[in-house]
């Protein structure tokens, strides 16, 4: 098989991929999917041109790892990320805002950020309201380019990214690297789902 091409694993080495890949996001902090899918292959000694799990893949592996693995502290720590969230959602609903990422689909953990994205004509009027709040902002960089900026924040939970988007955007359905749509919701939904 020429060198370029990559192996394409049986199902047990994909799902193995996928279970190591998870157990380092949870344990290490990686959060960055194909980082981790790299390390967990290297780790079980499998060659660098074998092929991935998709992110799905990690993703089910890693809600799978924390409910057994950190049952109630994760559940009491993604309820805290949560209301946190919620309480940002309220804060920032001058700017369309929306939950998305780790914490809206339960794979968050204790180095996970709380990802709200907002919808404003410029990055600089969601600083300006921030500061005008007393809220220290940082820059990050965006993976994006179809986005703005990115502004941290911290909470007493947990640091929060501010996705910043052109209005129009806030009508188009962003997707994963991996092609699936990523999910979003409003304060209302957060709050009816906290209160089951």
């Amino acid at each position: 098989m020429p060198r370029h091409e990559k192996q394409r694993p049986g199902v047990g080495t994909r799902s193995a991929i996928a279970a190591a890949a998870a157990r380092l996001m949870a344990e290490d902090g990686i959060s960055d999917y194909y980082q981790a899918k790299k390390k967990a292959a290297r780790h079980l000694g499998l060659g660098e041109h074998v092929a991935f799990p998709d992110n799905a893949e990690v993703e089910a592996e890693l809600r799978a790892y924390r409910s057994l693995y950190q049952g109630e502290e994760h559940a009491e720590l993604l309820a805290a990320m949560r209301h946190t969230a919620l309480e940002l959602l309220d804060l920032l609903a001058a700017f369309n805002p929306y939950l998305t990422g780790s914490v809206l689909d339960g794979t968050a953990g204790e180095h996970s950020h709380i990802d709200i994205l907002l919808f404003a004509d410029s990055a600089k009027e969601v600083e300006i309201f921030l500061l005008n709040r007393g809220i220290d902002v940082t820059h990050a960089e965006p993976r994006s380019d179809k986005v703005e900026a990115v502004l941290q924040i911290e909470t007493d939970t947990a640091d929060a990214s501010l996705i910043i988007l052109a209005p129009h955007m806030e009508r188009v359905s962003l997707k994963h690297r991996d092609g699936r749509v990523r999910a979003r919701i409003r304060a209302a939904e957060l709050r009816l789902a906290l209160n089951e």
